[in-house]
């Protein structure tokens, strides 16, 4: 897929942060676009961008963790442009307190979007997809490569689609569909302050300093190229192409780096 010109591409958690960017850049390469996510006036106001600036977007209201709204938005792709050629399952929270202390409430949640929204959408985005040998797009994260401290729900979700994902790609080896996760790494995006605490509140604010992270623009650009490329995996930065080698030769030393480094964030939840 050298071209996006002419081709649909779903984006979810559309609304803001990563989706928003990745719904606008695919739309600058001449693709359709159909943005999901659960805030309706944003969404149409980044089709109206999107339109103005001579591109062609659709949107569906979507709560990925409802079934029913994952179906309803490919349909809206299917309706509008007549397939869908990428699913980019972009939509996700994230969290921020030990194991210890967090209310298990919070965990469902974490796996009801992340995990389950990419399984419901791709359940009904994939018949299109093996029409189109089209690719699926996971966004992961560092926390998908290695487990995250204080962040337990949001590692688990990440393998969960990553374990998921892998063996969709295994059952399509013969079908022509391409299946990527990408992992960027620390993003100024909304998804880090809306993190769920302990009590599952958000957070409100990130410990960290967002002038030092990806944008969501340079992740966007990435993950297209990447998916053109119809790579399987998508490492951004160098945390997460270190996170991933040392795993292989040595995990325990990686344990020791994720505790340092989780630890001496603003505000730790380690005690």
């Amino acid at each position: 897929m050298r071209t996006f010109k002419g081709k649909t591409v779903i984006v979810t958690g559309a609304s803001s942060g990563i989706g928003k960017a990745l719904a606008e850049h695919f739309a600058a390469l001449g693709a359709n676009v159909v943005l999901g996510a659960r805030h309706g006036d944003r969404l149409q106001q980044i089709v109206a961008q999107i339109e103005e600036r001579g591109g062609s977007a659709a949107y569906a209201v979507c709560d990925v963790s409802k079934e029913e709204d994952c179906k309803n938005l490919v349909k809206t792709a299917v309706d509008r442009f007549g397939g869908v050629d990428v699913l980019i399952c972009n939509a996700g929270i994230s969290m921020r307190a030990l194991f210890d202390d967090v209310d298990l409430s919070v965990l469902h949640k974490l796996m009801d979007v992340n995990f389950w929204g990419c399984v419901n959408c791709t359940k009904y985005a994939l018949p299109y997809i093996q029409q189109s040998h089209g690719s699926i797009v996971g966004v992961s994260s560092v926390a998908g490569i290695h487990g995250l401290p204080g962040r337990t729900g949001y590692s688990a979700s990440k393998y969960a689609m990553t374990g998921f994902l892998e063996t969709v790609r295994i059952e399509n080896l013969k079908k022509g569909v391409h299946v990527m996760i990408a992992c960027p790494g620390f993003t100024a995006s909304n998804v880090r302050f809306s993190a769920l605490t302990a009590d599952g509140s958000q957070q409100g604010e990130t410990p960290r300093e967002e002038g030092k992270m990806m944008t969501a623009e340079e992740v966007a650009r990435i993950i297209e190229r990447a998916v053109a490329r119809r790579k399987r995996l998508c490492l951004m930065d160098f945390q997460g192409r270190a996170s991933y080698f040392v795993k292989k030769f040595w995990p325990g030393l990686l344990d020791r780096l994720f505790y340092w480094y989780m630890a001496k964030e603003p505000d730790s939840p380690f005690k």
